[in-house]
Parts: C-alpha cells; sequence; structure tokens
C-alpha cells in the first residue's frame, strides 16, 4: 500500500456481451450494474499490485451516474483515478466510455483491511 500515490490511472476494457446487458425496448444494453462491477474492477485493479500478502480490499462506498446507452457487442472503457488517499481510505474518480461518448461517472471509495481480521469476523458469521 505504501506505493500507492494519489493521481495514478488504471484503464479496464469490457465488451458488452449478453451477462452484462439489460433489455431496453428491442434492444440489449449495458447494465448499470454492470457498470457498478466495472468500476469497481477498474479501481480493484489499480489497487491490487500494490498491497503486501496480508491485506485485501473491498468497497466501502460507489455512486455511479449512467449517462447513456451502449448497445451489446461494443466496447467500454473505465478509467479510474486515485485521488485521495485516508489512511486505508482509497477515493476514486471514474469515467466510463463507449466508442461514442462518455456514458458513466463514478465516485467509488475502498477500503484496505488485514485479511486476517477479515476473515475471522466472516467465519464468525458462517457459524
Amino acid at each position: 500500500m505504501d506505493t500507492l500515490k494519489v493521481g495514478m490511472k488504471h484503464t479496464e476494457v469490457w465488451e458488452i456481451t449478453e451477462d452484462r446487458t439489460t433489455q431496453r425496448g428491442p434492444y440489449k444494453v449495458f447494465a448499470t450494474w454492470s457498470m457498478t462491477r466495472l468500476v469497481e474492477m477498474a479501481a480493484s485493479n489499480l489497487v491490487g499490485p500494490h498491497l503486501k500478502p496480508d491485506q485485501g480490499q473491498v468497497g466501502v462506498a460507489i455512486t455511479v451516474r449512467h449517462m447513456g446507452p451502449t448497445p451489446i457487442g461494443k466496447t467500454v472503457r473505465a478509467e479510474a483515478e486515485l485521488i485521495a488517499i485516508d489512511r486505508r481510505r482509497l477515493s476514486f474518480k471514474v469515467k466510463v466510455f463507449d466508442d461514442t461518448e462518455q456514458v458513466g461517472e463514478s465516485d467509488h471509495d475502498r477500503f484496505i483491511v488485514d485479511l486476517d481480521k477479515y476473515f475471522a469476523k466472516l467465519k464468525t458469521k458462517l457459524g
């Protein structure tokens, strides 16, 4: 985590496949829940290489604005930028584009966790 710096960027590219769409009239288009996942993946993949072996990350807040439709078969890209670091809390601004225009934007926060503590808490919930 010590190597993470404000201003770092990562781009994630997806093809809009059937499992990432919703139906709008006669059209299958990129679903907002899929855009949310894309945003999380872009931020997560930026952070991942900078974590220590005993660290993980979780999403803690996300706001997504879906601004335009993207039909099935097209490509979208999410451009994530790390805009703030507050101890273990990381804040991102993510913009989503298709071949034609910007189709989304997001504010997203992630938190760095100690995996031992995280798994211990999870085990108590599992019984």
